[in-house]
């Protein structure tokens, strides 16, 4: 028998030149990837690679990792590992435009110097152990030498764990930011003082909402007139807030920014209850109910109802409609939880709870073009209202009467994308006519000098469609941007200090910094999970859950119901109380002691019940592991062995 040249020494040796040979060669080409995760872990968004490779300035990535401070913490330092992966991967996809440093700030050390004032946060590992370093600069690249403090850098001082999945966008969000260094520019489109203004009211000056004060911090703002027939091309977003029977001039301005690239955020509301202010004398002065945006909605992809308000049983807010009254759910006014905000997007992923009041609801219309994405919905305990019914509300009690829940979610804000055509498709709609002269005035007019000619404005070309996709948030709601519904503002020194107690303030800057980075930055998708989850053990700690909590409320139940019978046990003929416990209550307290014993004991069944399921399915996938999968290896490579026996044969 002939031993093949492959399984000789010299085939063997061969083999092993070959494999180091491709190793080698492989190692050459860092731009070869394949990665066979089932969420692409190791995979850069196409929107990512877009932006690095169209950076105009070379820049540089500074990873702040206390490498030696977590040696004996494997978690971190998986961790540091993954991020050094991705900050890597981004760095090769620059083409060479991004550069990398990964610094170790021990204590004491210039490194640590530099990391403080870049303003990177340590944290403690653990209670009087060494400080952690976990963070990145982006920085313009200047030289070798890094000076700190440069007018063009961002930070990330903390990179959390539990944010892993955000963090392509997070560290993109900084590389567009340095790369481009102008401050992005706010167009505010509202007729309310939202900016500040003069209270007819009072006769008194309005302060600015506070949400206005915290996007100056970080955008240019400026105010565009609603009578404007154009909206000025520098404005990189439009933040449109309850338009109200506006010209179709204005609709057309509004329409071609979109159009030509520019991005919108939209505020609309049914019934925007915060715009309503008291006289002196008490009275109510309503500003104007209802807003919408006739035509432009529909070519969006959106169907809004301007006369209908949502009500929410299970997020909705309890008020105390007077002094010293008892607080009571309110319907039309609800406090969105984590489980009504999506937590794939960045704009609400890290949210806890967006408080809202006689929102509307939006969705995408039939036959749209468009991508309709819910960023916050309400729960499923929900139904719209006429608006009607909430302009004067006293007794948000009676709202129960009519409330009858439809078993389905309703959609407050949402990301609309996609290409869109013009609401305007003749083109730019014709100007209105102008009032004629009094004729009393045409004596006058023809004996007077000529007046000089009036220069016209320059022809803007029409854009019938959206050259790329458009990236649009719309919110059927208002309130959400008054002080009363998220913060409380204290006064100390002449300065207003803030106390949120609701995430809507955040939800506005997170889609100001979204809308901001551009179409690519937009695209960027979260990540997927590296921790992947037993939820089959999951699922029995829920169905356990679910017992406990149904034979707990059986155990309240019957409780509360012994202590009334035995309240009136203990009573006399005459409703007094007896000095004394009657042997019939007596017999119930010994009656409901037996029971309770019994309920815990049912208690303590159903959580050994659980641990003894995990423990059997612990057990199964052990065996699994351990006996099954290498006896059908075993199997499989005896069978391989017998079937190349018999061909040779």
């Amino acid at each position: 028998m002939k031993v093949k040249p492959l399984f000789s020494t010299a085939g063997l040796i061969a083999i092993a030149v070959v494999l180091l040979f491709s190793v080698a060669i492989i190692s050459m080409l860092p731009s070869l990837r394949i990665d066979l995760t089932e969420d692409g872990l190791f995979s850069l968004s196409d929107g990512t690679r877009n932006i690095v490779s169209s950076l105009d300035k070379p820049i540089e990535l500074l990873f702040f990792y206390s490498e030696s401070a977590t040696e004996d913490v494997p978690q971190l330092r998986n961790f540091g590992t993954r991020i050094q992966e991705l900050l890597r991967e981004i760095v090769l996809a620059s083409n060479g435009r991004l550069t990398m440093r990964i610094i170790d700030p021990a204590p004491f050390s210039e490194e640590e110097d530099l990391a403080t004032q870049f303003g990177i946060t340590p944290v403690p590992v653990s209670q009087g152990g060494e400080r952690v370093y976990f963070g990145l600069v982006v920085t313009e690249a200047e030289g070798s030498e890094l000076v700190p403090g440069l007018p063009v850098s961002e930070a990330l001082p903390l990179i959390r764990p539990d944010q892993e999945q955000f963090l392509e966008y997070e560290f993109m969000k900084l590389v567009t930011k340095v790369g481009d260094s102008d401050r992005q520019i706010v167009g505010l489109l509202t007729e309310l003082d939202i900016d500040g203004g003069f209270n007819p009211a009072t006769g008194q000056p309005s302060g600015s909402w506070l949400i206005m004060d915290t996007i100056r911090q970080l955008y240019e703002v400026r105010r565009v007139d609603v009578t404007a027939n154009v909206i000025d091309e520098e404005i990189d977003i439009l933040m449109i807030v309850h338009p109200q029977e506006w010209s179709e001039q204005m609709i057309y301005a509004i329409d071609q920014h979109v159009l030509r690239g520019g991005k919108a955020m939209v505020f609309l509301d049914p019934s925007a209850d915060s715009l309503v202010s008291r006289s002196p004398q008490g009275t109510m002065i309503p500003a104007g109910m209802s807003s919408d945006l006739p035509g432009l909605l529909d070519r969006w992809g959106i169907a809004y109802d301007s006369g209908k308000v949502l009500t929410d049983s299970d997020f909705a807010l309890r008020v105390t409609m007077g002094q010293g009254e008892r607080p009571i759910a309110h319907l039309s006014m609800i406090g969105v939880q984590r489980l009504g905000l999506a937590p794939d997007d960045i704009v609400t992923s890290a949210l806890e709870t967006i408080n809202l009041s006689s929102t509307g609801a939006i969705s995408a219309a039939e036959g749209a073009s468009t991508n309709f994405e819910p960023l916050i919905q309400s729960s499923s305990n929900a139904m719209m209202m006429d608006a009607g019914l909430f302009e004067d509300v006293t007794d948000p009690s009676i709202l129960f009467d009519d409330f009858e829940s439809t078993n389905s979610r309703f959609t407050i804000a949402a990301r609309v994308t996609g290409i869109i055509e013009s609401a305007f498709p003749a083109g730019a709609p014709s100007p209105p006519a102008e009032e004629e002269e009094p004729d009393a005035g045409s004596d006058v007019a023809q004996d007077s000098e000529p007046e000089e000619a009036v220069e016209e404005a320059p022809i803007v070309e029409h854009i019938s469609s959206s050259n790329g996709e458009v990236n649009i948030l719309v919110f059927a709601d208002t309130d959400l941007l008054g002080d009363r519904l998220w913060v409380q503002v204290a006064q100390f020194l002449g300065q207003r200090i803030p106390q949120p107690f609701a995430n809507n303030g955040d939800v506005v800057v997170n889609a100001l910094d979204n809308l901001s980075g551009g179409a690519d930055l937009v695209s960027i998708r979260s990540r997927g999970r590296y921790s992947r989850p037993f939820t089959r053990v999951i699922g029995l700690q829920r169905e356990a859950d679910d017992r406990l909590r149904e034979q707990e409320a059986e155990l309240m139940e019957s409780l509360a119901e012994t202590e009334s019978q035995i309240a009136t046990l203990n009573q006399g003929p005459d409703g007094e109380p007896l000095g004394q416990i009657t042997p019939e209550a007596r017999v119930e307290i010994d009656s409901f002691n037996q029971e309770m014993l019994e309920t815990r004991r049912r208690l303590r069944d159903v959580q050994f019940q659980l641990n003894a399921d995990i423990e059997r399915l612990g057990t199964t996938l052990k065996a699994v592991n351990t006996w099954l999968v290498p006896l059908l290896l075993s199997i499989l490579v005896l069978v391989a062995g017998y079937m190349r026996a018999r061909r040779k044969v």
